[in-house]
């Protein structure tokens, strides 16, 4: 009996420091000190898409997608909130509108999400590739511009001082890297691949410096490798000590260190601009190798699917359609549908990114409206 009652005691003592360790890791360590309405328009895929390529396209992104903070399916494919949601809330202001919601009228006023499901630096002009987020930027900044000079009364428009100070957030390369893969490319050709990915977003990156902006936030990419998905399709490629496919993770981790070494150049080039480089990759990545420490269980897991162990992904039967499988709410898994993250997850990486201790240079989020 003894043995017994010193077991449940150990139990609940490991309880009690798992709880008090994801309180600590997921509150946000910095207190934003906006003085300036924040203003954030955001480039990328499916990381950080509001609900753009179901306003955009009439896509459905069905249950249980959203079943976790919205209670619908809000166009994200997630349970819940996104990175950039969490973001946005560290400010105190509202989510994200995607630039092609029609129905969210002109009430822009804390700036516009371009990013959308599927969305690669490359092609060039296929829908909806940087290059044309970008585009679809210069079109929406030139028309606001022009009902503030017209006198237009409308308290949603943003002026050309709120368009300088506005911060620019970059979120895309991953498609890149998965597509090429995808055509049974080589490491190598892949590897070979990536400066063409980092032109595009260096040249978006001069595009909206051209347009005025100075305030640039520009994650890296997360472990391809461990995506449930990507383990799900690939088959007979080496595994790291921790499950992932090691040549996805290398070419990521290639790539990063190319878009480092492009911010780096860049900041030499706009001396006048602020631009950030975020290591969004270790911050995953510790999530994963480390996941019983944050509390959650099967990492390579996915919580929606219908693929059975050990990945629980099946790419005829996905997330939100006819069929699918998913875990209990309050299961914490890290990757929701194969691909894309929890809200549990997402949480402890925007608070990670909040602490500062994965920016280079280690700027505070709130560098653009604080001053």
């Amino acid at each position: 009996m003894a043995m017994a009652s010193y077991s449940h005691s150990q139990s609940i003592g490991l309880t009690l420091f798992t709880l008090i360790y994801l309180l600590l890791s997921t509150v946000n360590p910095v207190v934003s000190q906006c003085k300036n309405r924040p203003v954030i328009f955001n480039f990328g895929d499916s990381n950080s898409d509001t609900g753009g390529l179901v306003a955009g396209l009439g896509f459905s992104v069905n249950l249980p997608n959203g079943r976790t903070f919205f209670n619908r399916s809000t166009g994200r494919l997630s349970d819940g909130r996104l990175i950039i949601d969490f973001l946005c809330q560290s400010l105190k202001t509202s989510f994200l509108i995607p630039y092609l919601d029609s129905l969210a009228g002109s009430k822009f006023i804390n700036g516009a999400n371009f990013a959308i499901v599927g969305s690669s630096t490359l092609p060039k002009y296929v829908p909806f590739s940087l290059n044309i987020q970008v585009m679809q930027f210069t079109h929406f900044k030139a028309r606001n511009l022009e009902l503030v000079a017209a006198g237009s009364n409308n308290l949603y428009l943003i002026t050309d001082e709120g368009f300088k100070k506005a911060l620019y957030t970059i979120d895309i390369g991953q498609n890149d890297i998965a597509d090429s893969f995808a055509k049974n490319m080589s490491y190598l050709e892949v590897v070979k691949t990536i400066p063409s990915i980092t032109i595009e977003i260096q040249n978006a990156i001069k595009t909206l410096y051209d347009q005025g902006g100075r305030n640039f936030w520009v994650h890296n990419t997360g472990p391809l490798g461990c995506l449930p998905q990507k383990l799900s399709l690939v088959k007979n490629q080496k595994l790291d000590q921790h499950g992932c496919i090691s040549i996805y993770n290398d070419a990521a981790k290639m790539f990063n260190e190319e878009l480092r070494r492009l911010c780096q150049k860049m900041r030499t080039e706009m001396r006048d601009a602020t631009i950030v480089y975020v290591d969004i990759y270790s911050i995953k990545y510790d999530l994963i190798a480390n996941s019983t420490k944050y509390g959650f269980s099967s990492p390579l897991m996915a919580c929606c699917g219908d693929g059975g162990p050990p990945y629980n992904y099946n790419i005829k039967v996905t997330c939100g359609q006819a069929g699918h499988q998913v875990c209990d709410k309050g299961t914490r898994r890290i990757n929701w549908d194969g691909i894309h993250y929890t809200e549990a997850a997402n949480s402890i990486v925007a608070s990670k990114i909040l602490s500062m201790a994965y920016s280079t240079p280690r700027l505070k989020f709130d560098l653009f409206c604080s001053g």
